[in-house]
């Protein structure tokens, strides 16, 4: 069975597109629950009547979930906790608001957890403002829809629509008859630049869209505040989602798990073969029941064999599978180092050498969750700023007018460097600002972005033994 197949036995709500049947089988994948509509056990051979049961319809007994593993992989080397980017900006002010805002909303946290549910193509992120305080939160994209203007690639809107049952609302509240509980109705909100409209829940089949005043939000924002980000793709284009991290290789897990599952069938079969009794006419012959040491009482003609299997065949199923591990990896850049073959410590470098493939998709995964992720939420922080009358709390203090000014972002080394690493550092470092080659402000950056301090900017501050004036001078200018 090949994915194709499976995926047609999912069942795609009412009213779903395609894009949006494909997202949710892609979900499945990534959670791990793709063969949950299978009805049988892989154990199960034939049914109560006897039936066979082919192994299609089967739920594997071994699940590699190799799929979730180089996602899992890929997101700690993206987002970890080493390996979170600093906020380079043009205005300190905006520096230091933006680590107090990242502190505060958990955002390392919760962008390792977008980049996981974004790795099925796409990923969606709520910016909410309440009594001052932000809250971001996480949006998965099957429902939604978004707009960009063609030609400034700005967010003009984004829909959200799906079909929910009579009682799911009236648990919500809604005014549900005892009759309808059991209908269908769509359910529809839109987020645009002014406002967050939520419709009046309508049955399916029949017209709607009128607008819910009582749980409508306006903002006159000017500015839609959600975040999409398309995995695997620049931050601007007009496709709601970018390519998904794992897809191409579902088939080749797909076929590792039936093979890994059939396998471990035919070692439970070796363990226990099944007995043959040949009885030569005896009429009253049973199945035989019990270990060797049940002794067998047979007619002088009769016979009995074990129906054993050779062992060589597990050595080639474990070959075999070997190979589909390794093609999976090779398809989805995972990282195919096997941590019981390193024998001592090995440096930075060295770790990036064996890693360079799972390097290769986090430093695509960079541009699409840091240009195309983090940097929009900062931005959007700063317009928030701007547009509420007493700007964002911030680590218990309101911050306002935060200018709109240009964002970068200082990645980390992939791998932290070893003490002998960083003494080669120093020395070499020491050998240039001596020859006046670099100044000593930059070699202080450099040296403290390679041993993995926060701030090199406040490193350099520190060495040169800056005080508060000298601070505040640096911000006016």
């Amino acid at each position: 069975m090949d994915w194709m197949s499976l995926q047609r036995r999912y069942a795609v709500p009412a009213g779903a597109s395609a894009r949006t049947a494909r997202m949710l089988a892609l979900g499945r994948v990534l959670s791990g629950t793709q063969y949950d509509v299978l009805p049988n056990p892989f154990a199960m051979e034939r049914t109560g009547s006897g039936e066979y049961i082919p192994l299609s319809n089967r739920r594997p007994a071994v699940r590699t979930n190799l799929c979730r593993t180089v996602v899992d992989e890929s997101v700690s080397l993206l987002f970890g906790d080493t390996h979170w980017p600093t906020l380079v900006a043009e205005d300190l002010r905006v520096a230091h608001a933006m680590q107090a805002f990242a502190s505060q909303t958990r955002l390392a946290s919760l962008m390792m957890e977008v980049a996981r549910l974004g790795s099925v193509g796409s990923v969606a992120i709520l910016f909410e403002v309440s009594a001052s305080v932000p809250r971001l939160s996480i949006l998965e994209t099957a429902y939604l829809t978004p707009f960009w203007d063609e030609a400034s690639g700005e967010l003009l809107r984004v829909e959200e629509r799906f079909v929910v049952l009579g009682r799911e609302l009236a648990a919500q509240g809604y005014p549900i008859s005892e009759d309808m509980l059991g209908a269908r109705f769509w359910w529809e909100r839109v987020w645009t630049s002014m406002d967050c409209a939520v419709c009046v829940p309508w049955p399916v089949g029949m017209e709607g869209g009128q607008r819910d005043e009582s749980r409508s939000v306006r903002h006159e924002l000017g500015f839609v505040p959600v975040v999409w980000i398309r995995n695997l793709a620049g931050p601007h284009g007009l496709d709601p989602d970018g390519e998904c991290t794992f897809e191409r290789a579902i088939d080749t897990v797909i076929e590792a798990d039936y093979l890994l599952s059939q396998a471990g069938r035919g070692l439970k079969y070796g363990s226990d073969p099944t007995l043959v009794l040949k009885t030569g006419g005896f009429s009253d012959g049973v199945a035989h029941q019990g270990g060797a040491a049940s002794a067998l009482t047979l007619p002088p003609e009769g016979d009995a064999k074990l129906l054993e299997i050779n062992g060589n065949a597990a050595a080639a199923v474990l070959e075999h599978y070997r190979e589909l591990r390794q093609i999976v990896l090779e398809q989805l850049h995972g990282n195919r180092a096997h941590g019981d073959r390193i024998s001592a410590a090995q440096s930075g470098k060295a770790m990036e050498m064996m890693c360079q493939p799972l390097i290769w998709l986090a430093d695509r995964l960079r541009h699409s969750y840091g240009a195309g992720g983090l940097l929009p939420i900062y931005r959007m922080a700063c317009r928030f700023s701007q547009v509420l009358e007493n700007g964002l709390r911030l680590n218990g203090q309101l911050v306002r007018d935060l200018p709109c000014c240009r964002l970068d972002l200082r990645w980390p080394a992939w791998f932290p460097p070893t003490d002998g690493e960083l003494l080669s550092l120093a020395q070499g470092l020491v050998t240039a600002v001596s020859n006046g080659l670099v100044s000593r402000e930059t070699a202080v950056r450099i040296y403290a972005s390679a041993s993995g301090s926060p701030d090199p900017e406040a490193e350099w501050r520190a060495v040169a033994g800056w005080d508060e004036d000298d601070v505040e001078r640096f911000r006016k200018v």
